[in-house]
Parts: C-alpha cells; structure tokens; sequence
C-alpha cells in the first residue's frame, strides 16, 4: 500500500520536472538511475531514500523542503488540494512558458495579467 507521504513527494518531483522541463529520461541521468526508477518514485509506488531525494532535489535545483511542502506535520494526511495548480499539466505548460520569455518581457506580461484579472 502506498504511503500518502511518499505519494506527496512523488507528484512534487513529478511538478517540478515538469516546471523546469526535464523528461524523466534526463532526471533519471542526472541521478544515475534507470527512468522505470523516476515513475516509480512519482506515482509513490516506491520510497525515495534520503540520499536520493538529495541527488533529485540538486537536479531539480531546489531545497528537499520542497518536495514537502503542503504536508499537515500533525500527521502523514495530505491537505485536499482540490484545483491545485500545479496537478494541471496546461497550467505548468502555461508557466514553463512564461519563464522561458526575457525578464523585461515577463514583467509586461505580468502586469498585463494582473490588470486583466482586477478587471475580470
């Protein structure tokens, strides 16, 4: 049976692969596993070691926190994230997009969104 930590920290690295726009493929090489390794890891089917959610969050350049974040630390339930952003794949394409655009043209983009949904 799968544990819902282990499940939380398998849809985290699942996310930001996606954000930065790594295929499992390529995770799996900067890690030094087999890709089959990855989806085991995302789906929560197996537990990542500490070591190697090291060796994933220096890929993923980010802080092992993150792949916690959003964990009740009274217990190992997952808080409801109904309409969570990140579980929509149009909405990490979407931002994946928008930081691959120049900084200057970014924040226009930015402020234009912002105006749009004041007036929405």
């Amino acid at each position: 049976m799968k544990h819902p930590v282990d499940v939380h920290v398998g849809k985290r690295v699942r996310h930001r692969r996606w954000m930065v726009g790594m295929t499992q493929q390529q995770l799996a090489d900067k890690v030094g596993i087999k890709f089959q390794q990855i989806q085991k890891y995302e789906t929560g089917m197996n537990r990542v070691s500490a070591s190697r959610l090291w060796d994933i969050s220096e890929a993923l350049s980010v802080p092992i926190s993150f792949f916690f974040e959003g964990l009740d630390s009274r217990s190992p339930v997952i808080e409801d994230h109904e309409g969570d952003i990140l579980a929509d794949k149009e909405a990490l394409m979407l931002v994946r997009s928008y930081y691959a655009i120049p900084e200057a043209q970014r924040r226009r983009l930015f402020d234009l969104a912002k105006v749009l949904s004041d007036a929405a």
